[in-house]
């Protein structure tokens, strides 16, 4: 059950075997230097469900969201595969799988998690992803951020220190 899906496969293992996902938690990022911050939301996105299926942003749509700094390197730091690698040892995830697009509606529409969960600096108004879960009658949770850290705050401090 656990590991690295491609989209096809994930939706084969779950319809498979409903009873070991669901209810289906999933969340989506980058997740490119993983900190505390990222652990502990996904241990309490895991907390909600059965699973934790976490939707990775791809190296090109990571490009695209969080576009190169002035003096900074591009983004991400860490390729895709090796962001995969760490996310799905993680714990709290049961899956990962890669996406390519600016959002994850298509990958939630697709696979109809019971909960979609982000960190409680968005809110729902803000979530393009809103009216997809809404549509089909899922739940949208809005995690508390416990640890308020950045990725691109990270890479600020390691450029300021150098």
């Amino acid at each position: 059950m656990l590991g690295i899906f491609s989209l096809f496969d994930l939706q084969q293992a779950i319809a498979a075997h409903p009873e070991q996902w669901r209810p289906l938690v999933f969340t989506n990022g980058c997740f490119d230097l993983i900190h505390a911050g990222h652990v502990r939301y996904l241990q309490a996105a895991r907390a909600l469900g059965r699973s934790l299926i976490v939707g990775l942003n791809s190296d090109a749509s990571v490009q695209t969201i969080k576009p190169a700094q002035p003096g900074a390197p591009p983004r991400p730091i860490n390729p895709e595969a090796q962001r995969a690698e760490v996310l799905a040892a993680l714990k709290p995830v049961d899956g990962v799988v890669i996406f390519s697009e600016r959002t994850a509606i298509d990958l939630i529409a697709a696979l109809q998690p019971d909960i979609y969960v982000k960190g409680g600096d968005y809110t729902i108004a803000s979530l393009p992803e809103a009216a997809t879960v809404q549509a089909y009658g899922g739940r949208i949770e809005l995690i508390t951020v416990e640890v308020p850290s950045s990725t691109t705050a990270m890479i600020q401090r390691i450029l300021n220190t150098v």
